[in-house]
């Protein structure tokens, strides 16, 4: 069953973020445009190259008011030390969410329970905290943040223009559809 235009399951965890715990639940993705980035586990290899990912373009983020949520099977105090530890990791200015019950990741569809991790997902929620887009992968593929930049953009764009739509590539600015009859067989 698709989590296309669901809510949120209600969650209540802790996080790693700014040098402190903050609890972290459904009602803190509430109010703003939210990403929620699943990853396998801290202190692994190609987990830091998407945080670190995700850092350098955070600004971008903030700037069409998205916040940006970490999320590995680890506890928190992991996640402080893995922002202590490593050079990319240490770069994160959004929250490290801990999930060692695995209560977010079976919640996202994204758990990998022989392995007690969780697969690569990434899910934008709307202010109402409904999740907008979803996109899961095998763990040795990386993500490129741009593409979720695009995504949340796009979202934001047909949440305040309704009837229109993004076609493929769609970027800021750029020229939307208008679905209807006359346009079909046309594009």
């Amino acid at each position: 069953m698709s989590q296309i235009n669901t809510p949120v399951q209600p969650f209540k965890t802790t996080a790693f973020h700014n040098g402190k715990f903050v609890e972290v639940t459904e009602q803190s993705l509430k109010g703003q445009w939210s990403v929620l980035i699943f990853m396998p586990a801290a202190f692994t290899f190609n987990c830091p190259t998407e945080v670190e990912d995700a850092a350098d373009n955070y600004a971008k983020f903030q700037e069409i008011g998205a916040e940006v949520y970490i999320v590995t099977t680890d506890t928190h105090f992991s996640h402080k030390v893995w922002h202590e530890t490593s050079p990319a990791v240490g770069k994160a200015k959004f929250p490290l969410v801990g999930d060692p019950t695995h209560k977010l990741t079976r919640a996202f569809g994204v758990h990998i329970e022989e392995e007690g991790l969780a697969l690569r997902g990434t899910f934008v929620i709307n202010p109402e905290g409904i999740i907008k887009t979803a996109e899961v992968h095998d763990n040795a593929i990386a993500r490129d943040v741009k593409e979720t930049l695009r995504k949340v953009a796009a979202a934001q764009y047909v949440a305040k223009n309704p009837g229109q739509v993004c076609p493929a590539k769609w970027q800021a600015g750029a020229k939307t559809l208008t679905p209807s009859l006359d346009l079909v067989g046309k594009i």
